[in-house]
């Protein structure tokens, strides 16, 4: 005698492309944007990029703009987040630690988000979007000089160096990275962040005579 309709206990396995969900879209568009060029990337270079349909990532997202706006976001959020910790006054805290601190971070962040970061540097204003990521920067900008002002009226650096200009150059430094660091590189976030506080601080720190 023969049985039939016995069941298979092992569940079948679902076959067909992997699911996106829109964490997984954005860093596709990012490391598509940091690529081709924001301008240059349609939703549907996306589409081809992540093998869905457009209408596939409509259900995620409504526009590029948006990818662009969250992936800026990104870049800002934690950077923000670092400066505004800095701008805070603390019991037994100096305004030239916190500055050194902000540095420190900043290697961190830039690290821990170097696509969305190097998108952010490429942004030059096109749409409201880009705008309004600058307008952000230049008031990190800002908040970073007048920590530095703070830090020259403690007599900690050198007061003949104009504070906003120490901002530029020390967040440019930072942001250098995005051109050549590597995660598997020869050198590691901590002594980049070092080395980085070594030749910015030592080259600003006021000597007596």
């Amino acid at each position: 005698m023969t049985t039939t309709g016995s069941a298979d206990p092992t569940p079948a396995r679902r076959r067909g492309r992997p699911g996106y969900d829109q964490a997984a879209i954005l860093r596709t568009a990012v490391e598509l944007f940091n690529r081709k060029g924001y301008d240059a990337t349609s939703m549907g270079d996306l589409a081809k990029e992540l093998g869905l349909t457009k209408a596939a990532i409509y259900h995620h997202v409504t526009s590029k703009e948006q990818l662009l706006g969250e992936a800026l976001d990104d870049a800002l959020d934690e950077l923000a987040a670092v400066v505004d910790e800095a701008l805070r006054e603390r019991a037994g805290t100096t305004a030239y630690g916190r500055l050194r601190e902000v540095m420190r971070r900043s290697v961190e962040v830039l690290v821990a988000h170097q696509p969305s970061v190097t998108l952010l540097l490429r942004v030059r204003g096109n749409s409201e979007v880009e705008l309004a990521a600058l307008e952000r920067r230049r008031r990190l900008d800002d908040c970073l000089a007048g920590l530095v002002a703070e830090a020259v009226a403690e007599g900690a650096l050198r007061g003949d160096v104009p504070p906003a200009l120490v901002s530029r150059l020390l967040f440019g430094m930072v942001n250098s990275l995005v051109e050549w660091y590597r995660a598997d590189g020869m050198f590691d976030p901590v002594t980049i962040a070092e080395v980085i506080g070594l030749i910015a601080f030592d080259g600003l720190a006021r000597h007596e005579a």
